[in-house]
């Protein structure tokens, strides 16, 4: 587990042959993102790299539902 800007991620790695899934999930909101990386490099980058897929969704959702909504 992984704390973003204030919030708690959850981090799950799954082997699939020549490459690693990785899946981040927002405790708060439940919204899941996952990516597929190169399984030499470090699970830090990985995480690093979803973090930054799963704060683009966020704010993304954010801005879709408009202001004061989170």
């Amino acid at each position: 587990m992984s704390r973003g800007r204030g919030r708690a991620v959850l981090f799950e790695f799954i082997r699939v042959g020549a490459y690693v899934k990785v899946i981040a999930v927002d405790e708060r909101t439940g919204i899941e993102v996952s990516i597929v990386g190169d399984p030499t490099r470090s699970s830090h980058y990985l995480e690093r790299v979803a973090m930054q897929k799963l704060r683009r969704v966020l704010e993304k959702r954010s801005s879709e539902s408009g202001p004061g909504t989170d």
